[in-house]
């Protein structure tokens, strides 16, 4: 919390965004941290449960700064990393399933996040001037070289929702991509799909919890890496001054 605050007052911009992982531990966070006027983005979700505790954590954070009279309208996202589920169960399923669970789970959770803002709690503090959370598509470049390099793009295409797509994803995009039908509000075929998975013996919610653990000790590999990069170059150029 405190590096959150840091960060965003040192960076002085309103459009800047502090990244907090949507684990158990990091629900807390999300919290106090919109209670607190920093925009969040909530990274490292995975499935619908994971992103629904943190947009209510969220909305909890923004319903305290009402009660307080603070101004509600503190930006946030809520990042489901869609890719990383197909590369997960890579040659453990053929045919229609190929590539097929991230945009499942994308589906569940747009539901999800469509009957959130329908709901008479969101709408209430709509009112008092609170801002959508958007669902942000995150890890949306294609890993497997046999499917399109826009699948991502083309099937996660809905209104009120972000994609932050890879450089490469973006321009193939742009050189050949094609607009799909948006997204169903009501989830599509994604529940059928599913039931498929588990009866081809792929446990989805102990891989949601998997893939938020790797992506959460990643995160922390690269922050050490990083933090030990710097201290190695620094240690180099005291010693050179």
């Amino acid at each position: 919390m405190a590096a959150a605050r840091d960060l965003y007052q040192r960076g002085g911009k309103p459009n800047l965004f502090i990244k907090i992982p949507g684990t158990v531990e990091g629900l807390p966070a999300i919290e106090a941290a919109i209670f607190a006027g920093v925009p969040i983005n909530v990274t490292l979700l995975f499935s619908r449960e994971q992103y629904v505790a943190a947009a209510e954590a969220y909305l909890r954070g923004v319903e305290r700064r009402i009660e307080a009279g603070l101004n509600p309208a503190v930006a946030s996202v809520a990042s489901l990393f869609v890719s990383r589920w197909d590369v997960a169960i890579s040659g453990k399923v053929r045919g229609e399933l190929a590539n097929r669970l991230g945009i499942a789970i994308a589906q569940r959770t747009y539901k999800a996040y469509l009957e959130l803002l329908a709901s008479r709690r969101f709408q209430r503090a709509a009112n008092a001037g609170a801002r959508v959370q958007r669902l942000l598509w995150a890890s949306t470049g294609t890993k497997d070289p046999k499917a399109s390099d826009t699948l991502y793009v083309k099937a996660l295409a809905a209104p009120f929702t972000i994609n932050t797509m890879p450089d490469a994803t973006l321009k193939a995009f742009d050189d050949h991509g094609q607009v799909g039908e948006p997204l169903a509000p009501d989830g599509g075929d994604c529940e059928k799909v599913l039931a498929s998975f588990v009866k081809a013996g792929i446990n989805v919610d102990a891989l949601a919890t998997q893939l938020q653990n790797d992506g959460a000790a990643s995160f922390v590999k690269s922050w050490n890496d990083l933090m030990a990069s710097i201290e190695s170059k620094s240690s180099v150029m005291r010693k050179a001054s």
